[in-house]
């Protein structure tokens, strides 16, 4: 691990500080005891994440300036039923396309108990898929394997974001990152794909504007963000011909502006694939969080609720920022083997102040968020629990800015 701020433990002599020594002697250059602002920097850097910045791939561009409505999914009946119902509800997880994804299909299978045939807006809108859709190599050759047929069960339809698996291009096939992707949820225009159909499965691609996007929904809006395809840390930049690609960012940037100036309020969801925090699993993202913050602090929004995957387990933190209580709410929990957590009693997170661990569970399962023009409910249903009750849960004040 990356010493940041310790006390040195060495003599304060060249070996201290020297990172060639550091990449001779250990794993990575930055394995030293003394700050970074002390070390000699190795090819320009002088910690591990600013070289780990260096290897982002490349955040592709969108359609539409980003934005897709509520409609553009389920189309204007579908709308009007959601806005006559007063409320939204979905679902929400992540991490999923693995093997034969069997672990996958029983999640799906369970969710699907939530639709009921002439239900209308009472059933979830859709499932947002929170990214890792497809593990591995030559990805568009698996999406039915992995995607078409674990879901053929769930009547809903399925956005999602890209997780850093479905970003990684680790062969031929997959180049130019997220192509699969883009084929399967970015679509110009919607059709069954011809693997899916020949395996009689009926589910159509989705026509996302892009890899990042702003979902408007009556009650609700929700800004999906790509957080690149490093295993850790997430970013919202990118690299694009050697250079650090902002666009994501400036994307961010002006939306958020855009609804600072709405009259229309609305309760806001920011999601990435990489947690902001984490303790179990996979650590959080200080960089990626520190961008979205950046965005949030120059327009003046900051959303009600942070969703990500990425660790395989469910853990939820209260945030104390800008006179709100935030939830951010890990769920990448929807197939994968499920990894260990810390338990959490509401202890404050070293090193985040005003943030607080609030819960967690390693179990299989998915997110049930309910929304209104008052208030966001956001459930966590462990997979084959009794339904009677969620394993958690948090709700969201919109008029306070206070979570229960």
């Amino acid at each position: 691990m990356e010493h940041e701020d310790g006390p040195s433990t060495l003599n304060e002599n060249d070996e201290s500080k020297s990172t060639e020594y550091s990449r001779e002697r250990y794993a990575h250059p930055f394995f030293l005891p003394v700050p970074p602002s002390e070390r000699e920097p190795f090819d320009g850097h002088i910690q591990i994440t600013g070289w780990s910045k260096a290897q982002l791939g490349p955040i592709p561009r969108v359609r539409k300036n980003g934005r897709m409505d509520l409609s553009d999914l389920i189309g204007r009946a579908g709308s009007r039923e959601v806005e006559a119902l007063g409320e939204i509800r979905f679902h929400a997880l992540g991490d999923t396309g693995v093997g034969h994804a069997s672990a996958a299909q029983t999640v799906a299978d369970d969710m699907a108990i939530d639709y009921k045939a002439g239900a209308g807006a009472v059933n979830p809108a859709f499932l947002f898929h929170l990214g890792d859709i497809i593990y591995g190599n030559d990805k568009q050759s698996h999406y039915v394997e992995r995607f078409y047929s674990p879901y053929k069960h769930y009547p809903g339809k399925i956005i999602a974001i890209p997780g850093n698996h479905d970003g990684e291009a680790l062969s031929k096939q997959d180049e130019p990152s997220l192509h699969a992707f883009h084929e399967n949820f970015c679509a110009t225009k919607t059709a069954v794909p011809k693997a899916a159909a020949r395996s009689g499965i009926y589910r159509e691609t989705m026509p996302q504007p892009g890899v990042y996007w702003l979902l408007e929904t009556p009650f609700l809006r929700i800004i999906g963000l790509y957080s690149n395809w490093l295993e850790n840390p997430g970013f919202l930049e990118g690299i694009a011909k050697n250079k650090t690609d902002t666009s994501q960012v400036e994307w961010l940037e002006r939306t958020l502006h855009s609804l600072s100036n709405s009259h229309n309020k609305k309760g806001l969801i920011i999601a990435t694939h990489h947690p902001p925090y984490s303790k179990s699993g996979h650590s959080g993202s200080p960089d990626l969080n520190a961008s979205i913050d950046g965005a949030c602090e120059k327009a003046g929004v900051y959303p009600d609720l942070v969703l990500s995957a990425h660790a395989h387990n469910y853990q939820r933190y209260t945030r104390h920022i800008a006179g709100k209580q935030i939830p951010y709410v890990v769920a990448g929990t929807g197939g994968m083997p499920r990894q260990p957590i810390i338990p959490a009693n509401g202890q404050p997170v070293e090193g985040s102040p005003g943030v607080t661990y609030e819960a967690a569970v390693s179990a299989l399962g998915y997110l049930y968020i309910t929304a209104s023009l008052q208030q966001i409910q956001v459930e966590f249903w462990r997979l084959g629990a009794e339904r009677t009750r969620p394993s958690d849960s948090a709700r969201i004040n919109l008029q306070t800015g206070r979570v229960t």
